[in-house]
């Protein structure tokens, strides 16, 4: 795999999201909140820096729940049986989709006040 041109590289990762999204609900969940954002960003128009904040931030949640969905496929592919460690790894990652997204919702939220104000 190492050394391929652009398209053969852009194809695996489109791969990978397809995989993801087929797979694992809460990553269509989070592909419909982007949707989401997208639409109510389209609505309101702001300033250009909420759009940036508020797709990086959404961007961020999915990059997020996409290596969360990789290792835990990995772990439980290396390691199909219960183990400590592994549900250590498993909660961590879950904790880090889960503060970003927080994170995501606030930002939202200082948005919509933003257009309050």
């Amino acid at each position: 795999m190492k050394n391929r041109n652009f398209l053969h590289r852009l194809g695996y990762a489109l791969a990978g999201l397809r995989v993801s999204f087929r797979t694992e609900r809460t990553f269509r969940t989070l592909v419909a909140g982007w949707a989401f954002v997208f639409v109510v960003l389209a609505v309101t128009r702001p300033a250009p820096v909420w759009w940036a904040i508020l797709l990086l931030t959404a961007g961020a949640v999915a990059a997020l729940e996409l290596v969360n969905t990789a290792v835990e496929k990995l772990i439980d592919h290396v390691h199909p049986d219960q183990h400590e460690i592994v549900g250590i790894v498993k909660d961590t990652l879950a904790g880090a989709v889960l503060a970003m997204s927080i994170t995501s919702l606030l930002v939202f939220a200082a948005f919509v006040v933003s257009l309050f104000s």
